[in-house]
């Protein structure tokens, strides 16, 4: 009765009636799944009705099988077994069990309005007082499994800034090395945040001179520093509203040229050059494209330092906070630029990682110093996706449970040492988020590398994620356009053929919006 006063209090008075008249029938009803119930007549006595009503069924339907086949050729046993399922009304115990049936084809209005160039959001509700919740202040909890509506349109937001910093890459990629680089115009989908700095990454390795010999026109595929993101802020006061604060987005793409390749497979671990604890080590490739300058661009750690204290300035007073989102690369880059921005000053706003396909980064020690600073980090794997996978053997990730089962103290130590020393322990960072790709009523359940990596796949089976145990979400939201454009041959033949017979021609199933160039599995 004191939760019924609760929301009689919160209701206007216009509606209070049609509540309280509503609560009334729900009164009258029992449900058969509350134990707490008690039915007209017992449960064992329903279930003796039950098993009648089905031998009766078997017995009649083995008769049918063999003496009333149907005019196509089959017998009436489907026709009655439906009969008896659709009597029994699954569905209203569970209604995901028919998701499956929603998801199909023949629903051609459904499936014309998921392939149509017309975007559709789930609504963006108000975030308000609950706004550190959902940027990680207890980590997620009760928010991950079943997926929170609200979380989930802020993860498909977050994850469409690295696509238009992917598209900020294609669109001109090629940098000059005499010279510095001209300001860019990104356009972001998202037009309540306005780009204010543009970020570039520089390799310290170099390839051989023999590379330009034998393959001289690679052009900017070889070039050492490479545009790789940028830094936005929330400009709008109604977003800023529904928010519950200015936000500052950083956004990094995943790899694109050579030498980033190079820099990926620099798989040794590092110290990091700040830490006074030799324990807390990165991997060596990602730290270089962190920390090496250009020959006319500052390092990637040092510009969105000064960018970030440049804003946290501008906007002195305010409700701020910092949210730094990247794919594979991009990812990996995510978390050094968090530990950077976390370390400089001695007052940051809240930090928080949202990483698509991120492979590990550093060892324990790394991930304690995050933990320290207070970084919440949320990783958005694909379980079949192989670069989370890697680098390195997986030590840190479950050092813990030999260390309880061995009692005795030499081999803790000798344990440490190992995981110390060894030059692959490493282990991932932060809070997972896991989705996988056979869950996606669309994509083909042996969908390839390449597919599983791919951002746009990821941004897919989040809007269609309900929960570890439940099926696709029937009313997914997200445009399937990009994704059969990007992974036609991993998409189903049933679906590629019915947007074909929607009159949806192969050369125009392109993404309306300049901001969704495929993304490059890297």
């Amino acid at each position: 009765m004191q939760t019924i006063g609760i929301i009689s209090s919160t209701l206007p008075a216009q509606n209070l009636q049609v509540f309280q008249a509503r609560r009334a029938t729900f009164e009258c009803q029992q449900s058969p799944l509350n134990p707490l119930t008690k039915p007209h007549s017992s449960t064992r006595q329903h279930l003796a009705n039950l098993e009648k009503v089905l031998q009766k069924t078997n017995q009649s339907d083995n008769s049918d099988q063999v003496n009333k086949p149907t005019t196509n050729g089959s017998t009436e046993t489907n026709n009655k077994s439906k009969g008896l399922l659709e009597g029994l009304k699954l569905s209203r115990i569970w209604p995901e069990m028919s998701v499956a049936e929603e998801m199909s084809p023949r629903h051609l209005h459904s499936l014309q309005r998921l392939l149509s160039k017309t975007m559709e959001y789930s609504p963006r509700n108000n975030l308000g007082s609950r706004w550190r919740e959902y940027h990680g202040c207890n980590d997620w909890y009760g928010l991950l499994d079943p997926l929170d509506e609200n979380l989930r349109r802020e993860v498909v937001r977050y994850g469409e800034f690295v696509q238009a910093a992917y598209h900020g890459f294609h669109s001109n990629p090629a940098m000059s090395a005499d010279e510095a680089p001209l300001p860019r115009h990104i356009t972001l989908l998202d037009r309540s945040y306005k780009v204010t700095k543009s970020l570039y990454a520089t390799s310290s390795v170099g390839l051989p001179k023999w590379v330009d010999e034998v393959a001289p026109n690679l052009g900017w595929m070889t070039q050492r520093s490479s545009w790789i993101g940028f830094v936005a802020v929330c400009d709008d006061r109604r977003e800023i509203q529904r928010l519950g604060r200015r936000d500052i987005v950083i956004a990094l793409r995943g790899t694109a040229t050579c030498l980033e390749w190079a820099e990926n497979f620099r798989a040794q671990l590092v110290q990091i050059p700040e830490s006074d604890d030799p324990t807390q080590k990165v991997e060596c490739g990602f730290l270089s494209l962190h920390k090496t300058p250009g020959a006319h661009v500052p390092s990637l750690a040092e510009s969105v330092v000064d960018e970030v204290q440049r804003l946290i300035e501008m906007y002195k007073g305010e409700t701020l906070s910092i949210t730094i989102t990247g794919h594979s690369l991009g990812a990996a880059l995510s978390l050094l630029v968090a530990d950077e921005i976390s370390s400089s000053a001695p007052h940051v706003p809240p930090v928080a990682v949202f990483s698509f396909g991120g492979p590990r980064v550093g060892n324990k020690g790394f991930v304690q110093r995050l933990n320290e600073k207070n970084v919440k980090v949320l990783r958005i794997v694909n379980n079949q996706d192989l670069i989370t996978r890697i680098p390195g053997v997986i030590i840190g990730e479950r050092s813990e449970q030999p260390r309880q089962e061995q009692g005795n103290e030499s081999f803790a130590t000798l344990f440490n040492m190992f995981e110390n020393n060894n030059p692959l322990a490493y282990t991932h960072v932060g809070t997972e988020l896991r989705v996988d790709t056979k869950m996606s009523p669309y994509l083909k359940p042996d969908a390839d590398v390449a597919c599983c990596h791919d951002l746009e796949a990821y941004l897919h089976l989040v809007d269609g994620f309900l929960a570890s145990n439940c099926p696709f979400r029937s009313n997914a939201k997200r445009s399937l356009v990009k994704l059969l454009h990007d992974q036609r041959s991993n998409v189903k033949q049933l679906y590629t053929n019915k947007a074909l017979s929607l009159n949806i021609e192969k050369d125009s199933i392109s993404f309306p919006m300049h901001s969704c160039l495929p993304s490059p599995s890297g």
